[in-house]
């Protein structure tokens, strides 16, 4: 199996969620506490390119306050990626890699969908 890394937020039940259901599967995934170890604008750009999307906002927490502080609504694209690269907390979370795939492990459940093959 290729290996599962997931950006994780230990705060968040949904991330703890994800990680409950690979270890209940054996799988011991990489865990990237992405608030410590902020993603750079490539790998932005690669787990969107794994989502199938390339609109950042599917990678955001538009609902947050931070993003409507920050004035994001309408934001172009590379703003966008600015904004995340600058303030990791305004990531889904969590997200959750595998391979050439990606999800958004909202609910957390959505994991499973990598570990079908």
């Amino acid at each position: 199996m290729a290996e599962v890394t997931v950006w994780h937020n230990p705060r968040c039940s949904k991330s703890r969620g994800a990680c409950a259901l690979l270890a209940e599967r054996g799988i011991e995934p990489e865990v990237r506490r992405y608030l410590d170890d902020a993603p750079d604008r490539s790998e932005l750009e690669r787990v969107l390119r794994l989502l199938g999307t390339d609109d950042p906002r599917e990678l955001m927490r538009t609902s947050d306050r931070r993003y409507r502080e920050l004035d994001l609504a309408d934001a172009d694209r590379a703003q966008l990626l600015d904004a995340l690269e600058a303030e990791p907390a305004l990531l889904q979370r969590p997200v959750v890699l595998r391979g050439g795939r990606a999800v958004i492990a909202r609910p957390p459940e959505r994991v499973l969908e990598l570990l079908d093959d």
